[in-house]
């Protein structure tokens, strides 16, 4: 598979030259979708280059077509050819998604019909040779509109910025930048690309990672085999990170306690910390996973919707469970890991052990009740960590469902074995695919 992984590289010594570059690539990119709507019913028509061809010719003056309908050339003297389509293919992505946004309205309309906005925040792709140079490792020459004209300007880009790409994306193939800007500063964002191929393992040969990501302890994993075999775990919990994080939250309730309403600075600091806690508890998992040489890593579908309520509904808001997925995806897929996901229902209400709910935060200890929910106690009063009891059922969740989907395994159970048997993905645990495991042998014995 191909794999995307972009990287910025500021930009030295210039802050307000390119701002009229922008602004015209927003521009034609804003005429162009004008042109989509009003053209939309034979553009539809067409996919791919021949819509990308339709377009040109409604609108590019040449030879062959002195009068096109809607004269792009007049409104925008000279601009470079490249950077004429990246605008054809960004307002031809903008209208279709519109529309498809509208007619989704059109077949179930609920609240205000989609509007389309001719205004878009765009930033120009710079495609070689015709906007972009390469000169040396960290001087290259883009074009730009400056003076009222199209000019090559050199730019020196930051070495420390150069020397990160060439230590770690040195094996992938440069794409074309895009020129992007964050606060006062401007930078090229360079995608690489990058071809792996993914562990393709029988499901009784992979080794997995299962993985509960909580608000106490930012992740549990579990290293599980398929017989239910749990070969390492390991807890990430980043409590200094954490102590920062809310001392920063702190900070932001008594600003707003004293009158403060718009206290941007504390709330970047906020989301900095917040991003930091997301990018190393993604990095440790990463780092687990391929300790243990893993072949998949299993997370828990996490779906909130509707308001917080209760005393951590902050945590909630902060909780970047997403971010942390996604960031471990796209870097397990580098690895050639692969990435599953398993309901998320009752895998830390029911014990891995098959005895049924457990009693989460009470427990005893020398006889004394104390509360910590990060304990639950099973039905036969067993104590144990309710995390880890977690990463239990999903790992086993993973491996019952794929073994379930494998027609040569359900071969060899008898006709009256019933999927439903094994329970439905909300009531497995680990002693189910025990179980499971155990009727295979069984029945594969019986069969010789």
């Amino acid at each position: 598979m191909n794999i995307i992984s972009s990287y910025k590289v500021k930009i030295k010594h210039y802050n307000n030259i390119f701002n009229q570059t922008v602004s015209l690539y927003r521009q034609a990119v804003s005429f162009f979708i004008e042109v989509c709507d009003e053209e939309w019913a034979t553009l539809s028509e067409l996919k791919g280059n021949d819509r990308f061809n339709k377009m040109e010719a409604l609108t590019i003056t040449t030879k062959k077509n002195p009068t096109p309908k809607h004269t792009f050339n007049s409104r925008f003297y000279k601009m470079p050819s490249y950077l004429r389509r990246a605008a054809i293919q960004e307002a031809l992505g903008c209208y279709s998604s519109y529309n498809s946004n509208l007619k989704n309205w059109e077949a179930k309309p609920e609240g205000k019909a989609p509007t389309l906005t001719l205004d878009r925040n765009v930033m120009p792709t710079l495609y070689k040779p015709n906007t972009f140079k390469r000169i040396t490792r960290n001087h290259v020459e883009i074009k730009i509109y400056h003076k009222n004209d199209w000019v090559w300007l050199p730019v020196q880009l930051r070495e420390q910025d150069i020397r990160y790409i060439e230590r770690h994306c040195h094996y992938m193939k440069e794409l074309s930048p895009t020129l992007t800007r964050r606060g006062k500063q401007w930078y090229l964002t360079f995608p690489f690309e990058h071809k792996t191929e993914l562990h393709i393992e029988d499901i009784h040969s992979q080794l997995i990672v299962s993985v509960d990501l909580g608000i106490n302890n930012n992740a549990t994993c579990s290293a599980l085999l398929s017989d239910g075999t749990v070969v390492a775990r390991t807890f990430i919990n980043l409590a200094t990170e954490k102590d920062h994080l809310y001392k920063a939250v702190n900070r932001v309730k008594r600003a707003q306690q004293a009158g403060s309403h718009r206290i941007p600075t504390k709330w970047k600091h906020v989301n900095d910390l917040n991003t930091d806690i997301s990018r190393k508890t993604a990095a440790a998992i990463l780092t687990f996973a391929l300790s243990v040489g893993a072949d998949t890593i299993v997370f828990e579908h996490l779906s909130f919707t509707g308001k917080k309520r209760g005393s951590k509904k902050q945590r909630l808001h902060l909780w970047r469970k997403k971010e942390i997925q996604r960031i471990v995806t796209h870097r397990a897929h580098l690895n050639g890991l692969r990435i599953s996901r398993v309901c998320a229902w009752n895998t830390s209400r029911l014990a891995y052990d098959g005895t049924g709910r457990v009693t989460r935060g009470k427990y005893l200890a020398n006889g004394i009740e104390k509360y910590n929910y990060s304990i639950c106690t099973f039905t036969t009063g067993k104590q144990y960590n309710c995390d880890l009891n977690a990463t239990y059922n999903i790992g086993a969740r993973y491996f019952i469902r794929e073994i379930l989907k494998s027609t040569t395994e359900m071969w060899g159970l008898p006709t009256e074995a019933n999927v439903l048997q094994y329970g439905t993905g909300t009531t497995r645990t680990l002693s189910t695919l025990i179980k499971l495991n155990a009727d295979l042998s069984t029945f594969s014995v019986d069969a010789a």
